[in-house]
């Protein structure tokens, strides 16, 4: 009954009783990590998906995303909010291997104390919380039923040096120094650690995952996070895939005009849930992307609405280590 009500409407909004703290144990560095959790009464004993949602940039596991809360209470979801070492300033966090496996340790928690439908773990996340999502789904694909990332850093390095302004690092290229230690190029090992956390280089790992993949058209100019970062993860998948990429030619119109001089027909589509125009959508396999009127910012209700829609086994890659709390 609870996976029958994810594909079709909403159903009725569930009681909403406040976010629980919990403490989990790294399977890396033994430490206890913070998250948030919300789930239905039902949870216990009744199959129900499971969305795990991830911060900002700026943020950590407190940061309020009621929005995307209230979405995934409303469809009788269990909500995690994990923390994944918090704020992008430190080298523990901005997409470590830590704060990769802290994600993987929350979900393995969720699965251990709730009956967790393995068929629909979602992962969204918007800007840091984008650039988390896509890593994931990069690094790990097999862990989840699919993914909608918001307006996401792909490129480290790149978004290092768009925060650059006359010789001088900005705020956000501030933020990649103490997390990355380095400035891209100094060394080989510096510029592999680059790679290791950014989406671009691991995202093809997941065309077998559904993957909704979303940016506004002025973000770059009026946000921190130019659309192109979004535009270049879908390119990897579709470059994997062998289907068409969007051209450097579209890409440019966009960031000029805003729109597409030649639309394709699936770029005009309507889609209500965004409640805004959308100027390119296009597909790759299991993928799509689209550019909407709007800037940096995430939609909670078109990205719940997709994801409800979206179904796959992850069972069996779940480690569910016995004798942890």
């Amino acid at each position: 009954m609870a996976a029958e009500k994810t594909k079709g409407t909403k159903p009725p909004q569930a009681k909403q009783t406040p976010l629980s703290p919990i403490e989990v144990k790294s399977t890396l560095d033994g430490s206890l990590q913070p998250s948030l959790i919300w789930a239905p009464e039902s949870a216990k004993a009744t199959p129900t998906p499971l969305f795990v949602f991830l911060h900002s940039w700026s943020g950590n596991y407190q940061q309020n995303n009621a929005k995307w809360l209230k979405e995934a209470q409303n469809r009788g979801w269990i909500y995690l909010h994990p923390n994944f070492r918090g704020v992008n300033q430190q080298p523990e966090a901005c997409g470590s291997r830590l704060a990769r496996q802290d994600i993987l340790d929350a979900i393995d928690y969720v699965i251990r104390h709730y009956d967790v439908d393995q068929s629909r773990i979602y992962l969204a996340g918007s800007s840091g919380g984008g650039h988390m999502t896509m890593l994931m789904a990069g690094h790990h694909p097999d862990r989840f039923s699919a993914a909608s990332a918001w307006v996401g850093i792909s490129d480290l390095a790149a978004w290092y040096h768009f925060h650059v302004k006359d010789g001088k690092p900005q705020n956000y290229a501030r933020m990649i120094l103490k997390s990355l230690t380095e400035k891209p190029g100094v060394s080989a090992e510096v510029d592999a650690e680059y790679r290791d956390r950014s989406p671009l280089f691991w995202i093809a790992n997941a065309t077998e995952v559904p993957l909704d993949l979303n940016a506004g058209v002025t973000d770059g100019k009026t946000g921190s996070v130019p659309f192109a970062h979004t535009l270049n993860a879908f390119n990897a998948l579709a470059e994997k895939n062998q289907t068409t990429l969007v051209s450097k030619a579209e890409i440019q119109q966009l960031w000029d005009h805003g729109k597409l001089k030649s639309p394709q027909s699936s770029d005009q589509e309507t889609d209500e849930t965004y409640g805004r125009a959308i100027h390119l959508r296009r597909h790759s396999g299991q993928a799509r992307v689209t550019i909407f009127e709007g800037g940096h910012e995430g939609l909670p209700e078109p990205a719940c609405e997709w994801l409800s829609k979206q179904s796959r086994d992850t069972s069996g890659f779940g480690k569910n280590t016995a004798g942890q709390p």
